[in-house]
Parts: structure tokens; sequence; C-alpha cells
């Protein structure tokens, strides 16, 4: 690292010197214990979230009442996608709120609010209990996790960033998504415990209203575990320049902000583009389209996605090991390369019907798709300085999951529908792809380098010296050639 790689200690020091107290010593044991909790909030948070999806099918016979299976699963996938359609809000609300306020508070909110929102989801009565009331409460409910998640993401990325060594961000920020495959594996398992245990009238009449229920005492458990945890150094020591700053000179607004890093925030959301449409096509649309499209068993299909999932936490961990040795952007421009040769190969497996070709067609996306998720929450934080970064990465994040990530399964479904052509899955994710390469080849490397507006972070007093050390022999080869370039001039 050279003194050019961050410029936060050279705008912060008059005297253009790095020293030792503008660098962050991690304590070890505040990492482990922030990395947990973030993976275990996110973890139930997307238990929650994604448990929807797991069990659109029966959703759309309880909620939805209607001869065609087709339009049953894309009136449940649009009050999905509605969810989406709030988060933008909600990462406008509690974004900014968590870079005035702390990270941690606000990420306690968005974990009390999910759980309620799921909680809410279990308690409605049926179509043919209270009418067209139901799929309206359904709406309000999802409106609720929606405006929730709005916040998490961009948060827990931010927190588990912010308490990292620059060394191994990749590796500590893939615990994130670590953490949400254990939700959705355990959405996913609880569901398929439920399909093949119950019959079909007691799944309608009672059982899908199982995986909801449990969302309360899992929010109070993960409440608790925020609420435990210490506000980032990062923030702390923003918090205080900022208290400075402020004395000083007229505060700046969120969008005044924003616009200066509007090129940022382009690349978040096409980046965050290709991650979700390939997590929501893989993990929450191909098992309906296995159901509902191909007429293959559910409970197989919901196993199959299970066995998916446990076998990317391990690839998920390996990505962001390996990008913090090769760099983010290799193993980005690697799953987008791969989902543009491989869609539609994976989706002629998939549409034998088979077993096992079901499970590689699967497989091979979930492989591409960890590239996304053991890089991402370590990529994203890096795209923004720190006194904007929660604010900027929420709404950018949002925006895109809106826009392309949440809405996947409902354009698929109907584009499926209405072309009756299936292998729409596999153009549009290969459209994605063509999206993600760009964003990824004008992205600048962060592996390895301090956050913007923050100083280097390290994991030992030893290894601060050797930046401290570092950063004097950069400045004394900078005179060296300085001074020979005067010389010939």
């Amino acid at each position: 690292m050279t003194a050019s790689s961050n410029g936060f200690w050279r705008h912060h020091n008059k005297d253009n010197v790095l020293t030792l107290d503008d660098i962050t010593i991690v304590d070890k044991s505040l990492l482990k214990r922030a990395v947990g909790a973030m993976a275990l909030g996110n973890a139930m948070e997307w238990f929650d979230f994604g448990v929807y999806s797991y069990i659109a099918v029966t959703l759309g016979k309880v909620f939805f009442p209607s001869s065609s299976p087709s339009a049953q699963l894309i009136a449940t996938f649009g009050t999905f996608a509605a969810a989406f359609l709030v988060r933008p809000i909600g990462g406008m609300v509690f974004g900014p709120l968590g870079d005035r306020i702390g990270r941690q508070r606000v990420l306690a909110m968005t974990m009390i609010m999910m759980a309620l929102g799921t909680f809410a989801i279990g308690l409605i009565p049926s179509y043919t209990s209270i009418g067209i009331f139901a799929p309206v409460l359904l709406l309000v409910a999802r409106l609720v996790q929606g405006f929730s998640t709005g916040g998490e993401y961009g948060g827990a990325a931010t927190f588990i960033a912010e308490f990292s060594t620059d060394r191994k961000r990749g590796f500590m920020g893939s615990f994130l998504e670590f953490g949400t495959l254990i939700g959705y594996v355990l959405g996913a398992g609880t569901v398929a415990v439920l399909t093949a245990a119950l019959s079909h009238d007691a799944l309608l009449s009672w059982g899908w209203r199982v995986p909801f229920l449990i969302a309360g005492p899992l929010g109070l458990v993960g409440l608790y575990i925020r609420l435990k945890l210490e506000e980032t150094p990062a923030f702390k020591k923003q918090a205080e320049q900022r208290e400075a700053e402020d004395k000083a000179a007229p505060k700046q607004s969120l969008r005044d902000l924003l616009a200066q890093h509007w090129k940022p925030l382009l690349l978040c959301v096409g980046l965050v583009l290709i991650f979700n449409v390939t997590d929501y096509m893989a993990l929450s649309y191909l098992p309906s389209y296995l159901s509902a499209t191909l007429n293959f068993n559910e409970t197989h299909g919901l196993f199959l996605v299970l066995v998916v999932m446990v076998l990317m936490m391990p690839m998920t961990l390996y990505a962001g090991r390996l990008s913090d040795r090769v760099g983010r952007k290799p193993v980005m421009l690697a799953g987008c390369i791969g989902l543009l040769l491989l869609s539609i190969p994976s989706l002629l497996l998939i549409r034998t019907g088979a077993m096992l070709p079901v499970f590689l067609g699967l497989l091979i996306l979930g492989t591409l798709l960890s590239c996304f998720t053991g890089v991402m929450p370590s990529a994203l934080p890096a795209l923004f300085p720190t006194k904007i970064r929660y604010g900027a990465l929420a709404i950018g994040f949002n925006i895109s999951v809106s826009l392309f990530g949440g809405t996947t399964p409902l354009v698929t479904a109907w584009l499926v529908n209405s072309t009756g052509n299936l292998m729409m899955p596999a153009y549009y994710l290969m459209g994605a792809s063509l999206i993600g390469i760009v964003s990824v080849l004008a992205l600048s490397e962060s592996a390895r380098k301090p956050l913007l507006g923050s100083g280097p972070c390290v994991a030992t007093r030893a290894e601060a010296h050797a930046v401290l050390r570092g950063e004097r022999e950069a400045a004394e080869m900078d005179e060296a050639y300085a001074a020979a370039a005067t010389a010939r001039a």
C-alpha cells in the first residue's frame, strides 16, 4: 500500500504524514462478534423474507383462488415484487439514519420490523374467509417487510466492512451471505418438511402459516444479538470529525453528497443487478418454475434447491477469501462470463425434469452465484466514503433490487406464460450478465485497500508499523523520483 492508496489521512493530517493514530488496529474479539451477529441476524431476516417464495405455490391457492396455476403464481409473485417497491423508501429512511445515529441502532430496528411483518402474514385469514381483504392484508405485511429490508443489507454489509481489516475484508464480508444462505436453507427446509409431512388439505388449511409464525421468536433473538454490539470504529471516528466539521462549515445535504458520487451509485446499481437477478432467479423463481411450469414434484424441487444452497455456503466463503488474494474484479467477472456462457446449458438440464440433470443445472447456477455472494459484501461498501456509506449503499442497492432483482420472479413468470418459451429464464440471465460485465470492468479494484474516508485497518500493532514503514518508503521514493525529474529538467 502506498501513500496514494487512500485520501483519508491526507485530508485530515495537515502534514500529509500517516501516523499511528490514523491506523485502526481491529480488536479480534469484537470483529468475530460483529461478523457473527450480522451473519446470524441476516440469517433470521432472510428466513423471514425468503420463506414466502418457497411456499409461493401454496400461497397462490390460499390468497388468489384461480383455475390457472400460472395466474396464481403470477399474482403471488406480484405481491412478492410489491415489497421491493418500498425497499428504496426504506433505504432512504434507514440509510441516512444509520450514517447519522449509528449502524448498530438502525440494524436493530430493521430486525424487529421484519419479524413483525412476517409474523403478521401467518395470522392473515384466507381468501375464502374474508375475501379480497386477505390479499390486501398480505400486501400490507409484505410492504412492512420490504420497508425494513431496505435498511438491512446496506447496513449489515457496512457494519462488517468497517469492522474488518483491509487484508481480509472479502473473507469476512462473505459471512454475511453465508448467513443469508443459512436463512434461505432454514426457510426452504421448513417448507420442504411441511410439504412432505402434511397432506395437501392440511397444508392449505394451516400448515403454510407455521414458517411465518416462527418469525416472532427468531426476531427477538436477533434483536437481542444486535443490541449487544458496539458501533463500528469507522463510524466513531467519522462522528468525532463530523462534530468538528459541523462547527466550522455548513452541513451538506444527502442529496448534494450523492450528487458528488453519482458514478459509484451507477456502478452499485449495475453490480447489484447481476447479483440479485441471479439470486432471485436461482433461489426464488426456479423452484416454482419447476413445480408450476414443468410439473416437477414440489418437494423434490425444494430438496434440490436446499442441497444447492448448502453447497453454496463453503463456495461463498472461498470466493470471499479468493477475492482477498486475486481481487474482487476477477472473481465477479468470472461469474458474469459464466452466466453468459452457461445459462442456456443450465436451463436445458433443468428442463429435462429428471432429478440428476435438474440438480446439475441448479448447481451450475449456484456456483456462479457464489462468485457474487462471496464478493459483493466487501465490494459494495468500498464504493462510498464513510460519511455517506450506509445511506448511499442502501439507496443504490435497493433501487437496483426493486427495479431488477425483486421483479425477476414476476417478470420471468409473465414472460414464460405469455410467450410459451420455457427458455426465457436463461435469456433473462444472459441479458443481466452483459450489464454485470460492463459494471465490473468499470469498477476500481478495492481488495487489500482501506475504505474510502478511512485510514488503514490492520490486525496487529506490528502490522500497523509495517504500514507506516511502507508509507515512509513510498514517500522517499516519490521524493527521489521528483528530484530526478527536476535534475533532468
